[in-house]
């Protein structure tokens, strides 16, 4: 670790003047290191100790962080190091790199105090890999992040790297590593890429010369194929041209200040459908991201403001929602009470699931084909897509948080000759091709289109939909909220808490009035439904993860975020089919909650913040 002291024969950690020292024999970019020698003059430790104190974990999502100097943010020098670390790990694994080459692409983000920008980032990450003698298919404008797993099964390229930080404030950027498998990696290979970067600091020769990717006939711009290969690809999905062209809908599209408007457009005619209207203030790229307060559609109706009022003014009564890298989508429907429903990640995917099915069963009558169909969600998603396959005779799997273990599991699948449907997590991302492993926003905005124009032919609407589903296979509500804690000593106890609640390794036995019927441990491997008693999914001591099952049908997972400083929980109830009252079944979800935060996460006692409203 870096900050034991050095004993006989072991370096010292370095002294941050010593960092700050380093840091300005390799930073050739004159805003940053213009930045750290004016810290140094003033010998601004503080500062110093923010810039240079850790570097930057390089995790399975790759990195994410502010831009600005130093080990500890996203720059040039880092990006540089980063690529570099990143290439020597390819080399290792692939013999064959210099032959397939790797994807990138980045999005419209920018931070002009430090010089940085997504694309001066992929840049500098092309001449690394070119430097190297390594092919580089360098998008020439911006992409939505889907287009990097597209690329690398569609090309057969061993990696790509994404430059983003999705839906992240305006001050971060993020850099996304996908492997051979047009999946995003899973561990080790996140362990082994730190290791690489860690072992190559030193800025190359040729580092700098970014000129190299304007020159060099090892760079290829796939954005005119792409752009026409993928959208062919996602016509696979278009089952009803004709409806979809006449259709009296009308859809709002909002890119919220990011990539997605000019691919939605491009979706839309590839279905046929007349363009969506896009939301004038924020259709164009802007790293300001000047109408929001937070670029997150996740938070709901502060991100649909501007969007709600241009569906008043032209009378449409969908609103299709991406995040500014256009990998998530948000959905918002105009009721007959004239107000308007915002679906919950949850709800989108029960409606899409249910969709993307029936489409799959008109196109395959015969009845044996269905025990080769999958679907998955993450196991703190809703199990809606458990009961549409008890019924209806397809597998459903869940996996663990995050869609690089559902785009990884979909590629087993698929290299087992099954068919992998559908896939989806609460976070609103949905994966309804399997031309791309991993969530897409484009493709799932045009299909959710569809979908609302068939059932418009049959006077539904989305959310009549829904409740249809939910009656067919019985009511599914979800609740899901946070608690903020910034001390990682207060968040163990409280998980130590649960495990030894009455005595020692004892587990709650009920939660207020509601009895615990099952218990399943993520970060120790308990789980007491099985036979065995082990966890079936993969297991992490690094982090906290709990789910209750309780005697009335409700589940409840109590997890800590790999990014922020909050401890999760989502709550379901899942009542059978038949004739369920929803109201009923609501409160019954709410009085679970309430239990659950009183008594498992003891808010006081813990001194734990409550998600603002």
């Amino acid at each position: 670790g870096r900050a034991e002291l050095g004993g006989p024969g072991r370096m010292a950690a370095p002294s941050l003047a010593e960092a700050a020292a380093q840091w300005l024999r390799w930073d050739k970019n004159t805003k940053t290191s213009e930045i750290v020698k004016q810290l140094v003059a003033e010998k601004n430790a503080g500062e110093l100790q923010k810039c240079f104190g850790s570097r930057m974990e390089f995790g399975t999502a790759g990195l994410r962080a502010s831009m600005g100097a130093g080990i500890s943010q996203m720059n040039d020098l880092t990006i540089i190091q980063t690529t570099q670390g990143f290439c020597r790990y390819l080399e290792k694994n692939f013999s064959d790199l210099k032959k397939r080459g790797v994807v990138i692409g980045f999005d419209a983000r920018a931070h002009p105090s430090s010089g940085s920008s997504s694309k001066r980032f992929a840049r500098l990450a092309g001449t690394t890999f070119i430097s190297q003698g390594i092919p580089v298919y360098l998008f020439s404008d911006i992409t939505p992040t889907p287009f990097v797993p597209y690329t690398i099964t569609h090309l057969k390229l061993s990696a790509g790297i994404m430059i983003t930080a999705s839906h992240n404030p305006k001050q971060d950027n993020g850099y996304k590593v996908y492997w051979e498998n047009g999946a995003q990696i899973t561990s080790p290979h996140d362990k082994g890429i730190s290791q690489a970067i860690e072992e190559n600091q030193e800025p190359w020769p040729q580092a700098w010369d970014d000129s190299l990717v304007d020159s060099s006939l090892l760079l290829h711009d796939p954005y005119v194929t792409i752009n026409k290969d993928y959208f062919k690809d996602i016509q696979k999905h278009c089952f009803h041209r004709n409806i979809n062209k006449e259709t009296k809908l009308k859809f709002i599209h909002t890119s919220v200040h990011g990539v997605g408007h000019e691919f939605v457009q491009s979706a839309f005619k590839a279905f046929d459908f007349k363009p969506p209207l896009a939301v004038p203030e924020q259709k164009d790229p802007d790293p300001e991201f000047p109408t929001v307060k937070y670029p997150n559609p996740e938070e709901g109706k502060g991100v649909l403001t501007l969007s709600f009022a241009l569906a008043e003014k032209e009378g449409a009564g969908i609103i299709l929602a991406n995040d500014p890298d256009a990998d998530r989508l948000l959905v918002a429907e105009k009721q007959e009470s004239a107000e308007w429903k915002v679906f919950s990640g949850n709800e989108l995917g029960a409606l899409l699931g249910w969709w993307i099915f029936t489409c799959w069963k008109n196109q395959n009558q015969e009845s044996t084909a269905v025990k080769d169909v999958y679907m998955l969600s993450s196991t703190v998603s809703s199990k809606i897509l458990r009961a549409i396959a008890l019924k209806e005779g397809f597998h459903f799997e869940e996996t663990l948080t995050g869609f690089k273990w559902m785009g990884n599991r979909a590629k087993q699948l698929t290299d087992q000759g099954k068919t992998v449907l559908f896939a989806f997590e609460e976070a609103i991302g949905y994966m309804c091709s399997p031309v791309v492993l991993d969530k897409d926003g484009v493709s799932a905005a045009v299909i959710t289109a569809e979908m609302s124009s068939w059932l418009a032919t049959k006077n539904l609407s989305l959310s009549q939909q829904l409740k249809a589903i939910y009656d067919e296979y019985g009511y599914h509500i979800t609740k899901a909220s946070y608690f903020i804690c910034h001390d990682p000593k207060t968040i163990k106890e409280l998980f130590e808490n649960l495990r030894n609640y009455d005595g020692k390794n004892t587990y709650p036995k009920s939660c207020g009035k509601f009895k615990v019927s099952g218990v399943r441990d993520l970060t120790t491997g308990y789980d007491s439904s099985q036979p065995d008693q082990k966890a079936v999914l993969p297991t992490s001591k690094s982090s906290q993860m709990i789910t209750f099952t309780f005697a009335n049908g409700g589940v409840a997972t109590m997890r800590t975020s790999g990014t922020e400083p909050k401890i999760k929980y989502y709550a379901e109830l899942c009542a059978p089919p038949g004739n369920s009252d929803p109201g009923q079944l609501k409160k019954e979800l709410d009085e679970l909650v309430s239990a659950i935060e009183e008594f498992f996460f003891q808010p006081e006692k813990n001194k734990l913040q409550p998600k603002a409203e």
